[in-house]
């Protein structure tokens, strides 16, 4: 699957922008701050229905402006054509159209155009809190499994209305309704966690033979997924819990509080790891990704890499690039403030590869 051209209309930066792209590498060079990764993020975009680095719609706009609008066209495999369409107005509800036809849920887009992204902000799935960790299971999975989304989408729900329950100021809780949300929550809630399990026992070794390939050192890296859930059966912990929820006026078990432990050699490398060993983590972790999704998905995903070469030495470069450059990866956009490391790339695929500059919101075509 490529995505064949890219429209947008004040993208944060990014003004107005028409471009014909290339079916393996687009590289855009420009210093930090001119915009190249917003455009990276435009395309991010349009397969999530949401900004990798900013949550708030209303924040994407560009300033003074009412309106954002994006739009791409693809092509898969099969010469299927798919055009998706976005548009983001202040104080309204976002329109997200598959072939001019709405979406009556964002849910049902997701999969649709598999992408993984690369990018400095990953950092924050070692530094960060445990959400962050989940949330990058959740995303793995919800792109080749329907049903796991639509799970955590009612399991999300049932918590918000547990959660309300446990906060009513009434003194006697509706048990009839209690039971009902308990009920969807560990319906749930232990399909999520068996999922999650799955992945990160087929996920580990992939991830396993890209770090060492980087790194090309004998370091093991691994995961601790902990879950209340791995030892107690979900709808009696719920019920042991109640009493103790009502006085915290929240609910405390459930795989909303799974954790996925990081880990270099056995520790946690958020307490071990050097600033080079954390970035090969996470550039290792999401080319992973990009390869379990191509081994259980029908379609290659497009893979983003914004400005990850910084602060890796010469040979980890070398490796990513050689990574990078092999045939399993499809569609590639690529962002950098210098041509050395795309130079390098682009000798080794030899075409089929767009350059553009990024400056001030500006993007022009440099070579094609």
């Amino acid at each position: 699957m490529i995505l064949k051209e890219l429209s947008l209309i004040n993208y944060k930066n990014l003004t107005q922008a028409d471009l014909i792209l290339s079916p393996k590498m687009n590289c855009f060079i420009g210093d930090n701050g001119m915009g190249k990764t917003n455009l990276l993020d435009a395309v991010y975009y349009l397969s999530f229905c949401r900004s990798y680095t900013n949550p708030v719609d209303s924040q994407i706009i560009k300033h003074g402006e009412e309106v954002c609008m994006l739009q791409g066209k693809y092509e898969f495999a099969d010469a299927t054509q798919e055009e998706i369409y976005c548009a983001i107005r202040r104080r309204q509800k976002k329109q997200f159209k598959r072939n001019k036809k709405e979406y009556e849920r964002l849910s049902d887009h997701i999969g649709l155009i598999p992408l993984v992204m690369v990018s400095p902000a990953d950092n924050e799935l070692i530094t960060g809190g445990s959400e962050v960790r989940r949330r990058f299971m959740d995303m793995a999975v919800s792109q080749f499994n329907k049903e796991y989304l639509r799970a955590l989408v009612r399991y999300n729900k049932a918590l918000q209305q547990r959660n309300a329950l446990l906060k009513d100021e009434e003194p006697l809780i509706d048990l009839t309704l209690l039971d009902l949300w308990e009920e969807q929550m560990a319906e749930a809630g232990t399909f999520i966690h068996r999922k999650r399990k799955e992945f990160i026992e087929e996920f580990t070794p992939i991830f396993n033979q890209f770090y060492t390939c980087i790194s090309q050192s004998s370091e093991q890296v691994s995961f601790s997924y902990t879950s209340q859930l791995h030892e107690a059966d979900f709808r009696e912990k719920l019920r042991q819990n109640r009493q103790r929820d009502v006085f915290l006026g929240h609910t405390s078990v459930g795989i909303h509080r799974d954790e996925l432990e990081m880990m270099l050699d056995g520790y946690s490398i958020k307490k071990v790891g050097s600033q080079g060993q954390n970035k090969t983590y996470f550039v290792s972790l999401k080319l992973a990704q990009f390869h379990f999704l191509l081994k259980t998905g029908d379609t290659t995903p497009i893979m983003l890499l914004d400005d990850i070469f910084d602060r890796l030495d010469a040979r980890r470069v070398e490796e990513i690039v050689k990574l990078v450059s092999g045939p399993e990866f499809g569609q590639i956009f690529i962002s950098d403030t210098n041509r050395g490391s795309l130079d390098r790339i682009l000798h080794r695929i030899h075409n089929n590869s767009h350059i553009y500059s990024v400056a001030d919101g500006e993007i022009n075509l440099l070579k094609d």
